[in-house]
């Protein structure tokens, strides 16, 4: 059982979702929009967000990017019913983990919630101990789930962080977007390998905060990306 917020000022929708998702087991809360969200989000924190898009006061793009800001790192996922590249990528870009288009099946939303609190169970079970992998001035603790670039703590998403370490783990190599997307989310969420892109971009923004030259993840163009050995 997870605790999930689910934030759309659809009313009907929510009831449905809601009792979907209280017969799977999950304990539910609802919030009318985005700003209402984020004062459920002060009084508890979720195990995982569900948030329209369209919403009154505070929509679902700056629910996900004040959240992001704030330094808040449980999964979100955005539903939307306008279905083109630009806002999946932009939701993306400001750090939303996945991306469902309506109408949907609630038994598709449910397997997403799943794989994506299956990762977040992971990441908070990870044994202190665990392996630390190193790529020129990148420090990657694969147990902590913890990303230090010139010893200076990146904040990453699950997702971010198993594309980061899938890169890192093999400097030189080039890797096309399909094999890096089943690397990073590893379940089986039905999205374009060129939200690989998205992500790739929100790393090279973070790690460029640090160093204003980094250029350790190059484009292989028609091929995908690699990790230059020599950085």
């Amino acid at each position: 059982m997870a605790h999930v917020l689910l934030v759309d000022d659809d009313r009907e929708l929510l009831d449905v979702l809601s009792l979907a998702m209280t017969e799977a087991g999950h304990e539910v809360d609802v919030a009318p929009d985005g700003a209402a969200g984020l004062e459920r989000i002060a009084a508890r924190a979720p195990a995982v967000l569900v948030t329209d898009v369209n919403m009154p006061r505070l929509d679902g793009f700056a629910l996900c990017k004040r959240l992001r800001d704030e330094g808040r790192t449980f999964p979100i996922v955005i539903l939307t019913s306008r279905d083109t590249e630009i806002d999946e990528a932009l939701g993306l870009e400001l750090g939303a983990d996945d991306y469902v288009t309506k109408p949907f099946s609630t038994r598709v939303l449910l397997a997403r919630i799943s794989a994506l609190l299956r990762r977040d169970v992971l990441r908070a079970a990870a044994e202190p101990a665990a392996e630390t992998v190193r790529a020129g001035e990148l420090e990657l603790d694969i147990g902590r789930i913890e990303a230090r670039y010139r010893t200076v703590e990146i904040t990453l998403t699950l997702t971010e962080f198993r594309l980061l370490e899938a890169l890192a783990r093999r400097p030189g190599i080039v890797m096309g977007r399909e094999r890096l997307l089943e690397l990073a989310r590893g379940d089986d969420s039905v999205v374009t390998d060129r939200v690989i892109d998205t992500y790739v971009r929100r790393l090279r923004r973070k790690l460029e905060s640090i160093d204003p030259t980094f250029a350790s993840i190059e484009t292989v163009v028609g091929a995908g990306y690699r990790w230059s050995a020599g950085r």
